[in-house]
C-alpha cells in the first residue's frame, strides 16, 4: 500500500514549502510510516483527488482520504498506536491545541509578512496571477511593500517566540526529552520561512534556533531534505 501526501509547491516540485503539510510530513516519519509526497501549485490544488479539499495537505492512506494537518495528526494517532505516539495521551493534544492557536495566530501573520514576496518568486506565472491578486487584496497592501518592513518584523517574530524559549529552559522539544507534534506544528512555521526566504530570522545560539535544528536533525533529517 502506497501512502500519498499531496503538498504545495512553486514551480520547483522538489521544494514544498507549505507549513501545515511539513506537519504532516514529520508526523508520518515520527510514526515510522513510508509515503509518497505529491507536490502540486496553488492553482491545481482544487483538482486533487476529484476536488476533495480546497487546502492541502491530504493524505491518501489506502482507500481513505483525510485532510487538514491537526486531523491526519490524530488519524495517524488512532490508526498506528503501536508507533511511537505524537501526543502522549489526552494532554498532548491539548497542548498541541494550543501551540496550534499561538502559531496560527501570533506567529504565521509575522511570518506571511516575510514570506509573502519571496513566495510570489517561487511560483510559475499562473500562479503567481492567482497569489497576487488574492494576497494583495487581503492585505491591503503591494506584495513588494512588505519587504521594507523586514527588520521590524523580523524583531515582532523573535519577541512572539519568547514563551517557547521559556519551555526550552527546562526540556529541549515542546514534548519533553523527545518531540511530539506541538513540535511539528511550530517547526513546520518556521521551516515554512526557512525554504522561502532562506532568512535567518534569529541568532545562531538563539534557544529557538538551537530547538529548530534538533528538528531538522529528526528522523534522518528529514527536514535538511529541501535546502
Amino acid at each position: 500500500m502506497t501512502r500519498i501526501l499531496y503538498s504545495l509547491c512553486g514551480s520547483d516540485p522538489r521544494r514544498p514549502f507549505s507549513p501545515h503539510c511539513w506537519k504532516v510530513s514529520m508526523a508520518l516519519a515520527h510514526k515510522g510510516l513510508d509515503f509518497v509526497e505529491k507536490p502540486v501549485p496553488f492553482t491545481e490544488v482544487p483538482k486533487i483527488e476529484n476536488g476533495f479539499s480546497k487546502t492541502v495537505p491530504i493524505l491518501r492512506d489506502g482507500q481513505l482520504l483525510v485532510r487538514d494537518s491537526f486531523d491526519i495528526a490524530l488519524y495517524l494517532e488512532d490508526t498506528y498506536p503501536d508507533r511511537p505516539t505524537l501526543f502522549a495521551g489526552e494532554g498532548g493534544k491539548a497542548l498541541s491545541r494550543f501551540v496550534e492557536g499561538v502559531s496560527q495566530t501570533l506567529v504565521h501573520p509575522v511570518l506571511s509578512k516575510l514570506a509573502v514576496k519571496n513566495i510570489h518568486d517561487m511560483l510559475d506565472e499562473t500562479d503567481q496571477v492567482y497569489f497576487r491578486t488574492t494576497r494583495e487584496q487581503y492585505l491591503g497592501r503591494r506584495l513588494e511593500d512588505f519587504e521594507a518592513d523586514r527588520e521590524v518584523e523580523t524583531a515582532v517574530l523573535s519577541a512572539r517566540l519568547d514563551p517557547l524559549r521559556h519551555m526550552l529552559k527546562f526540556q529541549p522539544f515542546l514534548g519533553g526529552d523527545g518531540p511530539l507534534f506541538a513540535d511539528y506544528i511550530l517547526f513546520g512555521a518556521l521551516q515554512w520561512l526557512r525554504i522561502t526566504t532562506g532568512l535567518a530570522a534569529l541568532r545562531a545560539d538563539d534557544p529557538v534556533s538551537l530547538w529548530f535544528e534538533r528538528c531538522l536533525d529528526l528522523h534522518g533529517a528529514v527536514g535538511r531534505a529541501v535546502a
